[in-house]
C-alpha cells in the first residue's frame, strides 16, 4: 500500500472502481519529521491516511456512508515543487444534493496523517475539486450552497487568528470559472472576506500533468482577502463553497484550488 517509489504518482490506480471524480490535495511548507519515527517504517502517508479514513468511517468500503475510495498518497513526487510535504488522492462518488464536496473531512484526514509523520508549518494547500460530482439541479433553492449552512461554525474563532490569504481558482481550459468572483462577493458570509480579485494563474504547478484534469491552465481567478483562521478546516470550507458556486454556474469540470498564507 505504500506509494513512495518514483513509479507511483497521482493518477487512477490500476483496477480501481469507477467513481464520479478524483479529489486530490497537496500540502506545502517546512516539514520536520518526528525524531522518534523509524526511518525504515512502513507506516507511510498512504497507510496512515487509510487507517484514519477507516476510523472516521469516511472510506467508501466501510458502507454507503463513506465519502471516498482510497487511491494513493505520498510525500515526494518528481513533478512537485520542492516545498511539497505530502499529497493525498481519493476517488469521490456523486454528492447528495444537500451536501457540499467533502473537502473539509478530506483535508482533516490528510492533516491527521501528516501530523503522525512530523510537524508541518503549512504555507500552501492545493486541492483538485471534482465539481462534476455535484448535482445542483436536485437542490432546493435554500440549499443551493450547502456550505453556507455551516459558516457560523467559524463565528467563534479568535479574531486574532484572521489571516491574509491568496486563493486561486483555476478552471484550466474552461472560462466559466471567471464568473465566480462576483458570485462570491455577493454572499452573506464572513469566513472569507474578499478584498479584491484578479484574473491570473496559480503560482504553484500541481504534481500531475494536464490530462489529469482540465488543463492546461488558461482561465483562473485569484482572490485576495482574509480567512477566519489559517486552518485546514477553514480552507476546506472555502474550497467547498467555491465548488458549490462553480457547479451552480455551469462549471462541470475539475477545478484547481490553491490557498496560500501571505
Amino acid at each position: 500500500m505504500t506509494s513512495n517509489s518514483e513509479e507511483v504518482g497521482p493518477g487512477l490506480a490500476h483496477g480501481a472502481r469507477e467513481f464520479a471524480g478524483t479529489m486530490f490535495t497537496a500540502f506545502y511548507g517546512e516539514f520536520t519529521p518526528h525524531p522518534w519515527r523509524a526511518p525504515d517504517t512502513d507506516r507511510d502517508a498512504y497507510l496512515l491516511f487509510y487507517e484514519r479514513s477507516v476510523a472516521m468511517r469516511w472510506l467508501r468500503d466501510d458502507g454507503p456512508a463513506g465519502l471516498w475510495g482510497m487511491n494513493d498518497a505520498g510525500q515526494e513526487h518528481p513533478l512537485a515543487d520542492a516545498s511539497l510535504a505530502a499529497w493525498f488522492q481519493v476517488e469521490a462518488e456523486s454528492v447528495p444534493g444537500d451536501r457540499p464536496l467533502p473537502v473539509q473531512p478530506f483535508l482533516s484526514c490528510a492533516g491527521d496523517a501528516v501530523a503522525r509523520i512530523g510537524s508541518l508549518a503549512l504555507d500552501v494547500v492545493q486541492v483538485l475539486l471534482p465539481v462534476q460530482c455535484l448535482d445542483t439541479a436536485s437542490r432546493p433553492e435554500t440549499l443551493r450552497s450547502p456550505s453556507l449552512l455551516t459558516a457560523a461554525w467559524f463565528d467563534d474563532s479568535d479574531p486574532a487568528l484572521r489571516t491574509p490569504v491568496r486563493v486561486t481558482l483555476d478552471g484550466g481550459q474552461s472560462p466559466a470559472v471567471l464568473s465566480i468572483a462576483d458570485r462570491l462577493a455577493a454572499l452573506n458570509q464572513v469566513v472569507f472576506a474578499c478584498e479584491s480579485h484578479t484574473a491570473d494563474q496559480a503560482g504553484i504547478q500541481p504534481p500531475f500533468d494536464d490530462s489529469f484534469w482540465n488543463g492546461p491552465s488558461q482561465h483562473a481567478v485569484t482572490f485576495h482577502g482574509t480567512l477566519a483562521e489559517w486552518s485546514l478546516d477553514a480552507v476546506g470550507w472555502l474550497a467547498g463553497l467555491l465548488a458549490d458556486l462553480s457547479a451552480r454556474h455551469d462549471v462541470a469540470t475539475p477545478l484547481l484550488f490553491t490557498a496560500s498564507r501571505v
